[in-house]
């Protein structure tokens, strides 16, 4: 039985019940009868990737678009070194010693990541802790102290309120004893942990990772060069890597390129991808889709892609309130999430762009990317202090392994360790 590789896709009919997906089926075309739609979506896989490419209407090849995508949504990395007993290595090697870890069960994965980590904060971290240093191993503070303190942390972008707290905190440690620099530091490192892990008190599920043999649903918002489709693509390596089905909903329909790049990532990571190609689409019901596609398959995570733009606060507001309102009907058990991913690298600038997704998505929680090379690393305070929500993952490189579960530990040690 010989599979025509050049064939167009199926269009399935528009009226077949949405719960009754066949299970080996490529077409998602379930529509809710409160949101109307003109075209069905189409699940992509990786067998029909290509095929669907060389049917893209004419609007999707301008400047041969798809093959600009194709070459840059997969990214080449060079190959890590081997690992040597450098002066990064015994530091990773230590951290995670620190947190309870013998060195059987250290991977040479998690030291490579660690070295990534500090390199990757090293900008905000040279500018910050010797000075830092100089000024709290010296005695009790004073005022010209307190406002170089505050300084170099708002030049790190750990944000006003964050930076209040830090010094207030300092302030009273120091007025009881004086503390060596060494010392001084480390009490530093206490209270910037305390700052990150405060959120975390509020949620019930602080380790953050899918119920095993349930629905999870986790929406992605996030403005347009954050690392959002590329988050969600890193997303479902890890979800598969750690033992969980996944799937993708391309609910970005306002940017022309988000769903093909969604796509190139579904067939990158082997995730199947829930699309709709046509101009208008609307998003809550590919989300639809994706919910009876997932249920269909009883898939553990569905990653849902949202459209990113700011420009029109109310249209934003109105889509993912509409999204959530399809989640709740048609999920009503599902674990659902709602995450911002935040590019570290605009610093206060993206803590105003979060204010905003905070109002308009019932945000759970925050992945902040693009922490290698950037001096405002402190925004992650930021983002802890401000609004307080848990920074869930964190990007430090361009790898699809460069994407880990966020350790307060860990990111204070790279952060201020000389």
């Amino acid at each position: 039985e010989g599979t025509n590789q050049g064939a167009t896709p199926t269009v399935a009919p528009s009226s077949p019940e949405p719960d009754k997906i066949p299970e080996d089926s490529i077409i998602s075309s379930a529509t809710p009868p409160v949101e109307p739609v003109d075209t069905p979506a189409l699940e992509v896989t990786q067998e029909t990737t290509k095929s669907e490419i060389d049917n893209v209407p004419a609007w999707m090849k301008k400047s041969d678009r798809l093959e600009i995508l194709e070459e840059t949504a997969i990214e080449t990395v060079e190959k890590e070194s081997d690992l040597t007993f450098d002066e990064e290595f015994v530091w990773s090697a230590k951290v995670l010693a620190a947190q309870g870890r013998t060195p059987e069960d250290i991977s040479a994965e998690e030291i490579s990541w660690l070295k990534k980590l500090r390199r990757g904060l090293g900008k905000t971290r040279r500018g910050l802790v010797n000075q830092l240093k100089a000024v709290v191993g010296q005695g009790p503070l004073n005022q010209d102290a307190v406002m170089e303190i505050e300084a170099l942390l708002l030049q790190a972008d750990v944000g006003l309120e964050a930076t209040d707290y830090i010094v207030n905190t300092l302030q009273n440690k120091l007025r009881e004893e004086t503390l060596p620099p060494e010392q001084a530091i480390e009490y530093l490192k206490q209270i910037l942990r305390d700052i990150l892990d405060q959120p975390l008190k509020k949620v019930k599920n602080p380790g953050f990772a899918p119920e095993k043999d349930a629905l999870n649903i986790w929406l992605m918002t996030g403005v347009n060069g954050a690392g959002k489709t590329t988050t969600i693509g890193k997303l479902a390596h890890l979800s598969q890597k750690s033992g969980y089905s996944c799937m993708i909903a391309a609910a970005d329909t306002f940017r022309a390129a988000a769903v093909e790049q969604v796509k190139v990532w579904g067939e990158r990571t082997n995730t199947p991808v829930i699309a709709n190609p046509g101009k208008n689409t609307d998003p809550a019901a590919v989300v639809f889709d994706g919910i009876a596609a997932a249920q269909s398959r009883q898939t553990e995570l569905l990653l849902v892609d949202t459209a990113g733009r700011l420009q029109n606060k109310k249209n934003l507001m109105e889509e993912l309130s509409k999204i959530r309102r399809i989640i709740d009907k048609k999920a009503p058990d599902a674990h659902v999430e709602s995450l911002l991913v935040l590019d570290a690298t605009l610093g206060q600038n993206g803590m105003r762009q979060a204010e905003v997704f905070s109002e308009s998505a019932k945000l759970s929680g925050v992945v902040l990317t693009k922490l290698d090379g950037t001096a405002k690393g402190g925004v992650a305070l930021a983002v802890a202090q401000q609004l307080n929500l848990p920074i869930r993952f964190i990007g430090a490189g361009e790898g699809i392994e460069d994407l880990r579960p966020f350790s307060s530990y860990e990111f204070v040690e790279a952060l201020l360790n000389g």
